[in-house]
């Protein structure tokens, strides 16, 4: 029985393919105007609205699957430039911070021959922690003893004295600034006169510093330039400044209104360090040298 209807399909099948072959033959080798080709003609006829109808209705579904893979490309492309993006972002995010910290160093390295600051044994630190408050009172720097570090070091950053070492651990340490209210240090105006006296923070005003006990008749005049006096005291050697001679401190902003002409005067000194902004720094670790 098998065999019987497997023989049938294969009869079936080469009579399918010997009227396929008569056909084609007939086609190809009759007029234009034979009967097969007016069967073509009709049956182009009948079906062409058909495939133009299809092919209108099936129109918004082409455009659709267009639609979805411009969207696949176009988010691929998105992806790719948003990650070249924040990678360009990220490099020049790098860039500025490497040319602000070489400006930074730049201007240390300017104070450093200026001042001849190289024969107080200078020591790099980085500002790792700066003090939350409004003026800024205290900095963390990444240096401690185990480099040399000790209590009243002198700190130098961009423009000049930043403060001085108050805290000593092996590894960090803790700077009070200038605005500080227990910084003080001894100060010399850079005029004819030669005018010394006591650089403090200003009561009130920590953002401003003021130098007091400064001699009168001293002559003292706008934006003078103020540095350490680097002091000692001839009747007792072992008292002496913590700051080498010749650091700039600041500029003299404006006279206190209760300076005198016959007593010692007190002027209102402008800090040279951005101490808000204080990234690097120097330390003087042999201040005595």
């Amino acid at each position: 029985m098998h065999d019987k209807q497997i023989r049938r399909r294969r009869a079936v099948l080469a009579l399918l393919v010997a009227i396929s072959l008569a056909l084609l033959t007939d086609y190809f080798g009759a007029s234009p105007n034979s009967p097969l080709h007016s069967v073509q003609r009709g049956v182009s006829t009948v079906l062409s609205p058909l495939e133009a109808g299809a092919s209108t209705v099936l129109s918004p579904f082409r455009d659709v699957g267009n639609y979805v893979s411009t969207i696949f490309t176009d988010k691929s492309k998105l992806a790719r430039l948003q990650a070249r993006y924040d990678q360009l972002v990220q490099s020049y995010a790098r860039i500025q911070y490497e040319g602000i910290q070489y400006r930074k160093a730049a201007a240390i390295l300017k104070l450093d021959t200026n001042y001849n600051l190289s024969a107080y044994g200078p020591l790099a630190a980085q500002v790792i922690g700066q003090d939350p408050v409004l003026w800024y009172k205290t900095i963390i720097v990444d240096r401690g003893s185990d480099s040399g570090v000790r209590i009243y070091d002198p700190v130098v950053g961009p423009g000049g004295l930043v403060g001085d070492v108050s805290q000593v651990g092996p590894v960090t340490s803790v700077v009070s600034l200038v605005t500080s209210p227990n910084f003080a240090v001894g100060a010399m105006i850079e005029n004819e006169a030669g005018a010394t006296g006591l650089v403090q923070p200003e009561v009130g005003n920590p953002s401003t510093l003021s130098m007091v006990d400064i001699p009168a008749g001293s002559n003292v005049s706008f934006d003078q330039l103020v540095v350490t006096s680097g002091f000692k005291d001839p009747n007792n050697p072992s008292i002496e400044s913590y700051a080498p001679p010749g650091i700039p401190i600041g500029t003299v902003s404006s006279p206190n209104p209760q300076s005198s002409v016959l007593t010692n005067q007190e002027v209102n000194v402008t800090p040279l360090a951005d101490l808000e902004h204080l990234s690097l720094v120097q330390i003087l670790t042999h201040p005595h040298a």
